[in-house]
């Protein structure tokens, strides 16, 4: 009943359920979940420290980055972000973070397609 009560303790925070939902895309650096979100770097790093303490993001270092991304195993945690992802157009920020992480991954791909030619 503890994890459960955590889960919904996690996600009612704004900041934390755009960072989850961001997640359940693609795994992201501190630097692309501020620049989507436009929240700042240590708070954003404080917001990442509790879902990577309570055990919903995982996080792996390459190179000088630390990339994020979701761990949730749990099945209805799952269906719950699911069910958010599924209706994104009945909720405008989490809309507008995805199109613009998806925005910076096609200028991600330009630059590096440019940079092999």
């Amino acid at each position: 009943m503890d994890r459960l009560l955590n889960y919904f303790k996690i996600i009612s925070d704004e900041t934390r359920l755009r960072i989850m939902v961001l997640l359940f895309h693609k795994e992201l650096c501190v630097c692309q979940l501020c620049g989507i979100t436009g929240i700042s770097q240590p708070n954003m790093s404080k917001h990442l420290a509790r879902l990577r303490d309570m055990g919903f993001v995982k996080d792996e270092r390459k190179e000088q980055y630390t990339f994020y991304s979701l761990n949730v195993e749990d099945k209805l945690f799952k269906d719950i972000l699911q069910k958010v992802v599924d209706n994104i157009q009945d909720y405008p920020i989490l809309k507008s973070d995805l199109e613009k992480s998806k925005a910076a991954e096609k200028y991600i791909e330009l630059m590096n397609m440019k940079s092999r030619k």
